[in-house]
């Protein structure tokens, strides 16, 4: 059955609610924050995979929409990447990150390093680094089609399995990272128990929000859809200079500028939470159409080099969360659990950094610090940073076998 656009996208939609479905039942992915889009999307592609191996070809899809929603949920990034949040965050914020880039960059440089032991192309190293743990599911099938450009056959596929090991190691080992830090210094929490909270939008720094109406909601979508406009122009002038970068880089850029005038002149008057709930809906979607056409056939050469990558990873982030990082935020209790959260997002998502922290709050008391420092870097600043990385890596080795 060939699927236009439209049935396209309706099939996806109700892909994802039966990825929630299927969450709800098994409640591990759920624990280990295993998202709905990726559940549902893996499954569809399961069974397209086996029915083409028997022979048989069940739907095929018309994925035009895929990039454009793919650019809407960076571009909803670039809208909550604000100077004046990093500087509600103070020099942590800033110290945070520059920690956080230098281990991207240092994710990548020992996939590479093991690429040659392992016999895979360099950039198939830097695919189960940075771009898919530090950047999670979406960076990793964002990027995919540049990898596979460059010479990584089964790009989407490799991205998607090193993506999907990394969420469930985040979940797994922050907890207990957190925990070991905070035992081994005898660390308490200083914090008023109301703090202990989930994160608020003060504690993240971001803006006080009251719900939009439909002509705010028109507005920002309005908004969203000139940026993506405008973003194209700024995509096609760095190809153009021939520089290679992923499609969402202008789109992402020009966000970020609209978000930063916004916040000193109200001119677009943005609602963050209209942007978010808009970027949200974009990537739910983009995930599961590009999962649902995975070729998981692929995997099965190169199921040994993503597990031998992504458990060095692991080991290398753990040790840094407990060594360098824990050191650098001032080796208190905040920090302690902020290198749970540190294994959270630099594995997996900026969920699983939540759901670590707050596990350990949940038991040892509040880490507001934390929250703050945490969810700002690992959902906004760290995308930016971790694209200049990837694409750095990418021109260095692209074409090396």
């Amino acid at each position: 059955m060939q699927l236009n656009m439209i049935e396209t996208v309706a099939f996806a939609g109700v892909v994802l609610y039966l990825g929630e479905g299927i969450r709800r039942l098994i409640p591990p992915l759920t624990r280990y924050n295993i998202p709905a889009p990726v559940v549902g999307g893996l499954l569809v592609a399961i069974v397209l995979t086996f029915a083409r191996s028997e022979g048989y070809t069940l739907l095929t899809f018309d994925t035009a929409l895929q990039s454009p929603l793919m650019i809407a949920f960076f571009a909803s990034i670039g809208f909550a990447a604000s100077l004046s949040l990093m500087r509600v965050g103070g020099p942590q914020v800033a110290i945070f990150l520059a920690a956080s880039t230098v281990l991207a960059v240092v994710q990548n440089a020992v996939g590479v390093l093991l690429s040659y032991p392992l016999g895979v192309p360099p950039l198939f190293g830097v695919l189960a680094g940075s771009v898919t743990l530090a950047g999670g599911p979406a960076t990793g099938l964002a990027f995919a089609p540049i990898f596979e450009q460059a010479g990584v056959t089964g790009a989407s596929a490799i991205a998607i399995a090193a993506a999907m090991l990394g969420i469930i190691a985040g979940g797994l080992v922050g907890g207990p990272v957190a925990t070991f830090l905070v035992r081994k210094n005898g660390l308490k929490s200083s914090a008023p128990p109301r703090s202990s909270a989930a994160p608020t939008d003060s504690q993240t720094g971001a803006e006080a929000r009251s719900g939009a109406d439909g002509h705010d909601f028109l507005r920002n979508v309005v908004l969203l859809l000139v940026t993506l406009w405008v973003g194209g122009w700024v995509s096609r002038g760095f190809k153009a200079l021939d520089v290679t970068l992923p499609g969402y880089i202008g789109a992402m850029l020009v966000a970020a500028l609209i978000r930063n005038v916004d916040d000193r002149t109200k001119l677009f008057r943005l609602s963050g939470q209209v942007i978010e709930e808009l970027g949200g809906v974009a990537l739910s979607l983009f995930i599961v159409m590009a999962l649902m056409t995975l070729e998981l056939s692929k995997l099965a050469s190169v199921a040994l080099p993503i597990l031998v990558l992504v458990g060095v990873q692991v080991a290398l982030t753990v040790a840094v969360s407990v060594w360098p990082m824990f050191r650098l935020m001032g080796k208190d209790y905040d920090s302690a659990v902020m290198g749970g959260g540190l294994c959270g997002f630099m594995l997996g998502t900026t969920a699983n950094a939540v759901a670590n922290m707050e596990a350990i709050t949940r038991k040892y008391g509040p880490a507001p610090r934390a929250f703050l420092v945490v969810p700002m870097v690992g959902a906004f600043f760290i995308d930016f940073t971790n694209a200049i990385i990837i694409n750095v890596f990418v021109n260095l080795f692209s074409g090396v076998s």
